[in-house]
């Protein structure tokens, strides 16, 4: 482990001397991908130079209880001896995370689709509601959101809406929303009182590069179509919706947000891409499924994975046993506390993987 760090600094010196290169400065492309590799760096080395730097302070304790006969000064050593001991051991469990290897969609944008389930007009409110609870994290986050597609319906929420997050490291927090998610509450429409529970589904697909996905033109059949709005109600007179169709696949995707047919084209396009990469990966990891056991978040999308119960205010993450007081500040978008538990338990049992 210690040799792999020690060549990840090296690297890091490296790449600072060739950001100050002037040919570099003068490449757009090699500057950009410099710079981001030095980013990529930066944390793991500045973890293991202080790791480094708690060493070395170890060892001059040990040599200080060694060589001093004050019994004071052997307490104070004895001391500092166990706190850097402690402080070695936690940097030491810190660089093993950081030396795991990164899910590469991670810094990626992503495409979000939330979809009312069973529970009728119920179900659409609350893919409103987890809209809603996913933009104002992605507010909080300093990132951007993007409608791409939406249904909605007579008595507001949706009954499906796509929408795009723009923001680094977007996927590496989002992906564990995949899944099924369960609301407990009582209907504004329910005389009776009666907690009613609806469902609603999200998938979250990574953004995927040109290079990542080829799309042939002759694959794909694009139709023209008026927008419309709930109940039928037209809202768009023109042709400017979009529906893609990828017939290998048979995967629609259609757009049509946007008045102007050739960016809700370009947006259509962009979401085809996403889900075809969606489903490459998809295949791949049935593949492997049955030696992959870290797959908190990412996992079937039928699986229920959070119940969200109104009367009690209690949120509940059933793939990690973690409940929480606290739904209203959740529905807010405040999302950290389960991301940063369900992103430990990733963690904890790839270094489980490992260590096996």
């Amino acid at each position: 482990m210690l040799e792999r760090l020690k060549s990840l600094e090296d690297r890091y010196e490296k790449l600072n001397e060739l950001l100050s290169d002037p040919d570099v400065i003068n490449d757009i492309d090699k500057l950009r991908d410099y710079s981001k590799e030095q980013s990529d760096l930066e944390e793991i080395v500045q973890a293991y130079r202080q790791y480094q730097d708690v060493l070395g302070q170890l060892k001059d304790a040990e040599d200080m209880l060694e060589d001093e006969s004050d019994e004071d000064m052997q307490e104070m050593a004895k001391t500092e001896i166990e706190e850097l001991t402690e402080k070695e051991k936690d940097l030491e469990e810190r660089l093993k995370v950081l030396l795991m290897p990164k899910d590469p969609n991670d810094d990626k944008n992503v495409f979000m689709e939330v979809r009312a389930a069973a529970g009728g007009d119920e179900a659409a409110l609350f893919a409103g509601d987890l809209y809603r609870m996913y933009t104002k994290y992605a507010e909080m986050q300093g990132w951007k959101t993007d409608v791409a597609e939406a249904h909605p319906t007579a008595v507001g929420g949706y009954k499906e809406i796509v929408f795009m997050v723009n923001g680094t490291g977007a996927y590496s927090k989002l992906k564990f929303e995949n899944g099924t998610h369960r609301v407990q509450r009582v209907p504004e429409t329910e005389s009776g009182g009666r907690i009613h529970t609806s469902t609603a589904t999200v998938a979250v697909l990574p953004e995927a590069e040109e290079v990542e996905v080829e799309l042939n033109d002759k694959d794909i059949r694009v139709d023209a179509f008026a927008a419309s709005g709930p109940g039928g109600q037209s809202v768009n007179t023109t042709m400017s919706a979009v529906r893609l169709t990828h017939e290998p696949t048979g995967i629609v995707v259609s757009c049509q947000d946007g008045k102007s047919q050739i960016k809700n084209k370009e947006k259509a396009m962009r979401v085809l891409r996403a889900r075809l990469y969606d489903k490459y990966q998809q295949e791949a990891q049935q593949e492997i499924e049955e030696d992959r056991k870290s797959a908190v978040g990412t996992g079937d999308r039928s699986e229920r994975i959070r119940t969200y119960n109104f009367p009690q205010t209690r949120v509940t993450d059933h793939r990690i046993g973690l409940t929480l007081q606290k739904l209203d500040q959740v529905m807010e978008g405040k999302l950290d506390e389960i991301f940063d538990a369900l992103l430990l338990e990733e963690q904890t049992q790839k270094l489980e993987e490992i260590g096996e």
